[in-house]
């Protein structure tokens, strides 16, 4: 059986949180998702949220503007998002939840609690083109509401995996991949992300109905010390690894 390929997502926020921390254009996360594409990455994620912490409007018009690779706008479910969404016609959607105290994204979305919040939600980004995704623990009752809302695609959040050791590690992983088996036979598409590093991330590459990680923090960190191309060329590698395939050329 032929290895399935496995597809990278770059996610760019902290770049912008850099930059946001001074002000000013420096750095700049457009620049990052174009070297991101150049070290072999298939698609940008930026996360817009309501308090603007990270990532600007300004970016996301630039980056629609001027990349060529595939954008997926990370969105809480509310209306001025779906607005913003619906005005710029991003490759993908993913819904994920939000609060403004939080540091980052913590948990996945409770897409069975808020099924009639987001089923018109989810109906009027499809109509648009816009591919949608619903980021959920690797819960099948969370699975199962994500295909009764009719979102194609899921990512599964692997935060608790990623922040856990030994036996709760390895118990987090199994549920992770029993969430993309049970993906698959529902139908819908499966990514993964949150908090994986180079330690972490090769037993989830290696689960086969997981077809693209979402990967951001940790790159952005590493780029420090490394530089981001070879951080995001480390990363790509160690994914073709677990897939058992062949370096992508860049």
């Amino acid at each position: 059986m032929t290895a399935r390929s496995l597809r990278l997502g770059v996610n760019i926020d902290h770049v912008a949180t850099i930059r946001n921390a001074r002000g000013g254009r420096h750095p700049d996360p457009v620049r990052a998702a174009k070297l991101a594409a150049a070290a072999g990455a298939d698609g940008i994620t930026a996360h817009l949220r309501e308090d603007r912490r990270h990532i600007s409007d300004s970016d996301i018009d630039r980056l629609m503007a001027e990349i060529s690779l595939p954008l997926n706008l990370e969105m809480a479910a509310t209306e001025e998002m779906l607005a913003i969404a619906l005005r710029h016609k991003p490759h993908a959607a993913c819904i994920v939840p939000e609060r403004r105290e939080e540091r980052t994204t913590e948990g996945g979305l409770d897409a069975a609690g808020q099924f009639a919040h987001l089923q018109p939600m989810i109906a009027r980004l499809s109509e648009a083109g816009i591919r949608v995704s619903l980021f959920i623990e690797a819960s099948e009752t969370q699975l199962d509401a994500a295909k009764a809302l009719g979102a194609p695609v899921i990512e599964i959040h692997t935060g608790k995996y990623c922040e856990t050791e030994g036996a709760e590690q390895a118990a987090e992983l199994e549920r992770i991949r029993k969430a993309a088996v049970h993906a698959e036979k529902l139908g819908l598409e499966c990514h993964a992300g949150h908090g994986l590093n180079f330690e972490t991330v090769t037993p989830v590459a290696a689960i086969p109905t997981i077809i693209e990680l979402n990967i951001g923090h940790f790159l952005i960190g590493e780029a420090i010390f490394g530089g981001l191309d070879g951080a995001i060329r480390r990363m790509r590698a160690l994914m073709n690894d677990a897939r058992g395939l062949t370096a992508k050329s860049a």
